[in-house]
């Protein structure tokens, strides 16, 4: 009955510490959500490590690395993280996790003034390893019921944690009531030290990916607006040159009339018109640089033999910069146009751009088909282009939008794809005066 009751407490020791694992080590890489299957498996695969290594009576140190190593190449595995990552965050995890184990054992032995707690066979030390996975099953259930997390706190959410431990080691060492050797809180004064160390070792690292991702990104938002104004240069140069030889135009034009050749000067005309026409024909925001945008991209759509509708409702005199708004549209339209670009079919070729105003938010939404489902890798998309400047849209319209406490939200299915960019905005300018204006039209009314 007794080793029934150990290989029981192993095994469901094994199955909490497990679960509690995969879970921390996908919310801290952001890893890909497991499925009911796959988290259940390394559940059972972790009870099966606890109920050997009591079976078999191993010690506590190798049933440790066996966990780390299942739940650090599990996760990995079906989580997509790094193997490097995953390893390094479940090795610390089962360090933390047994230091609070002994120190919850040692203060249920200062509670009951029993060191029979610290005894790892004995009937009381199962009670406490008890009692500290239901407390662990209780955290995990608080600390991961809410999905979205930011990176502070969930760096927060593991660092308490360690640090709480060092000085509960410390606290011990300072108490008689229970007597424990020095050389056992040397060794768990000594792991709570390391376990801070790593938790700070894997901040830095975390800090230092994002900013070096964040790097690249302003340096790849730089050459894609580079890209944008070099074409804007363009329809200025074509302008400058139709201003520089208008004398000459007009000259033609005036020979022609006086021939009376009329269908020779419209043709004329139309020729002379030709390169900034397909730009340059209709506003859709109000700001020449947005609006050029738009139209070379339904320019490019159309030479492309690529269906582009484009409907928009945009409200004037904010505080939304063009050049945010221009890599917002530009990385979303240039996404949707070379999806669509790759269907064989011309017919089955379609972008759609709507922006519309809703109260004070400007949600942009770009839809296009597509000929191959997009795949993803670890929650984000992932790319299929080549080259220096791909895989970088999706990530530089965020920052835009971010900017203005929006965020880009992506989706597919039934053959589209859709992505849409929610802006929040504030009135500048002359639609302040007309709103502070509405204001004191409305408060003359309400007076008797």
């Amino acid at each position: 009955m007794r080793e029934m009751l150990i290989w029981l407490t192993f095994g469901a020791a094994g199955g909490i510490q497990a679960a509690a694992g995969q879970l921390l080590v996908r919310r801290l890489l952001d890893g890909r959500r497991l499925t009911g299957g796959i988290f259940g498996a390394g559940v059972l695969a972790g009870a099966g490590i606890g109920i050997l290594c009591g079976v078999c009576r191993l010690s506590e140190p190798f049933l440790a690395g066996a966990e780390a190593v299942w739940i650090g190449l599990w996760t990995a595995r079906f989580s997509k993280t790094s193997i490097r990552e995953s390893l390094f965050i479940a090795v610390f995890y089962e360090i933390g996790t047994a230091l609070w184990q002994f120190l919850t054992a040692a203060g249920m032995g200062i509670g009951f003034c029993s060191r029979r707690f610290l005894d790892r066979m004995s009937a009381e030390n199962l009670s406490a390893v008890w009692v500290f996975h239901i407390l662990l099953a209780v955290w995990m259930f608080l600390v991961f019921r809410r999905e979205a997390q930011g990176e502070g706190k969930r760096f927060g959410g593991a660092s308490v944690p360690a640090v709480a431990g060092l000085i509960a080691v410390i606290t011990l060492s300072e108490q008689r009531a229970l007597w424990i050797p020095d050389d056992t809180l040397t060794m768990w004064t000594s792991l709570a030290v390391a376990l801070i160390m790593g938790v700070l070792v894997f901040r830095m690292n975390r800090q230092y990916e994002m900013e070096r991702e964040m790097a690249a990104l302003k340096e790849e938002q730089a050459k894609l607006l580079e890209r944008d104004y070099t074409a804007l240069n363009q329809l200025y140069e074509a302008h400058a040159r139709l201003f520089h030889d208008l004398h000459h135009h007009i000259g033609a034009l005036r020979r022609m009339l006086a021939r009376q050749d009329y269908d020779g000067a419209e043709r004329y005309l139309d020729e002379l018109q030709e390169p900034v026409r397909e730009i340059t024909d209709k506003t859709w925001t109000g700001d020449e640089t947005v609006d050029f945008l738009i139209n070379s991209k339904l320019a490019e759509a159309a030479r492309d033999q690529i269906r582009m509708e484009a409907e928009a409702e945009f409200p004037r005199h904010t505080n939304i910069r063009p050049a945010d708004l221009c890599a917002i549209l530009g990385n979303l339209l240039d996404n949707g146009l070379e999806a669509a670009r790759k269907i064989p079919e011309p017919e089955n070729r379609m972008v759609s751009l709507t922006i519309r105003r809703i109260h004070q938010m400007v949600v942009i939404r770009v839809e296009n088909t597509y000929a191959q489902t997009p795949e993803e890798d670890n929650g984000r998309l992932k790319t299929t282009k080549s080259g220096g400047l791909h895989g970088w849209g999706l990530k530089s319209a965020r920052t835009a939008a971010e900017k203005y406490d929006g965020t880009v939200v992506t989706s597919f299915g039934g053959g589209w794809f859709r992505a849409v960019a929610t802006l929040s905005f504030q009135p500048v300018g002359r639609q302040r005066a007309e709103k502070d204006l509405d204001g004191l039209a409305g408060e003359s009314e309400r007076k008797p």
